[in-house]
């Protein structure tokens, strides 16, 4: 089976040959390692597209992640200004909404005007092209109540939970169809078969778990609705502790999700398995960035025996990993899951 068959198969709760496995986004860590920065690939899709094509080739994941750091454009295209940084994604400078008449005066069309993203989407195509029979190919995004809270400020956003949560719906819900929009055109011409969102607004960290099921996930289960009914799947990353509700995550209609490092995959385990296919999670920093080849396998063997024995699963590290992280130790990881057969 080619690694895009083995990661629709997951998705659809199958059981494969080997461990499906891929990193989380890794723009930072790609973008690096080709010798670039997020400011001069944003407008060359030409060179985004060999960037993304190159390091498919070294990193071997089964999803290739084309826009992977560059999803606060999505928020600065309705008005907002975007920063550069040295290292790391570029930053949205300034939220955009105080109020809800802020809101009203947003033009969601202009998601479809900005360069960058026109850039990124040309990058998807051509990437496609040469590589999409072999892999998924994907675009990520924040998911509705990051982007929301991108929009908003997160400050703003988790204080408004409790005093306005009227407003914190109607922003989710425009962030939820300022998704849509995005990937419409995406859909509709075939390019993808799996969307990528991360949600890391949405942590167990952050909101509670009746805050989750209230703002988030009717959200993402419009988006993933949408998703359904043209014949895509959803992969969905959050962030921090979710081991409380994991009983939540089926609503939410995603095809995946991605799970924290500091989640209980042995409850993952047995709460999700059969219910809806589930990924990670592999620590980032502990074990990615400051361990080991050895303990990367290790780690990797541990969470493989524990949560993805029996198919359902994709071994994938807790987040996206630093740009730091030694080529030996993502080796590794993808080495581990490919030689383990069932």
């Amino acid at each position: 089976m080619k690694p895009r068959e083995i990661i629709l198969r997951a998705f659809e709760g199958g059981k494969t040959e080997r461990v499906p496995a891929t990193l989380f986004g890794a723009g930072m860590w790609s973008i690096k390692t080709y010798g670039s920065t997020f400011q001069e690939l944003s407008t060359d899709s030409v060179k985004m597209a060999d960037m993304l094509v190159s390091m498919s080739e070294k990193l071997l994941c089964d999803i290739v992640y084309a826009g992977s750091g560059y999803n606060n454009f999505h928020a600065s295209a309705l008005g907002g200004k975007i920063k550069f940084r040295e290292m790391g994604a570029p930053d949205l400078e300034a939220h955009l909404i105080a109020a809800e008449e802020d809101l009203n005066k947003l033009d969601i069309s202009g998601i479809e005007k900005n360069e960058v993203i026109s850039v990124v989407k040309k990058a998807l195509k051509m990437t496609k092209d040469k590589i999409g029979g072999e892999y998924v190919m994907t675009m990520t995004a924040w998911g509705p109540f990051t982007l929301g809270a991108r929009l908003v400020g997160e400050e703003a956003m988790m204080k408004a939970t409790f005093k306005k949560p009227a407003f914190v719906e109607k922003v989710v819900d425009f962030a939820t169809d300022l998704l849509i929009r995005l990937y419409e055109p995406l859909v509709s011409d075939g390019t993808l078969d799996v969307i990528s969102l991360a949600d890391p607004t949405a942590s167990g960290d952050l909101i509670s778990k009746k805050q989750f099921e209230k703002f988030a996930v009717p959200y993402l289960k419009k988006f993933t609705d949408w998703a359904k009914s043209k014949n895509v799947h959803t992969l969905v990353h959050i962030c921090g502790n979710t081991t409380d509700r994991l009983d939540l995550f089926p609503a939410t209609g995603a095809s995946c999700i991605s799970l924290d490092h500091k989640t209980d995959m042995t409850k993952a385990k047995e709460i999700l398995h059969g219910k809806m296919c589930f990924a990670g999670n592999i620590d980032p920093v502990k074990i990615m960035l400051q361990g080991s080849v050895q303990e990367v396998e290790s780690a990797c063997r541990h969470v493989i025996q524990t949560a993805g024995a029996d198919g359902g699963f994709v071994l994938m590290p807790g987040c996206d990993i630093p740009p730091t992280v030694p080529y030996d130790n993502i080796r590794k990881f993808m080495q581990t899951a490919r030689e383990w057969k069932f």
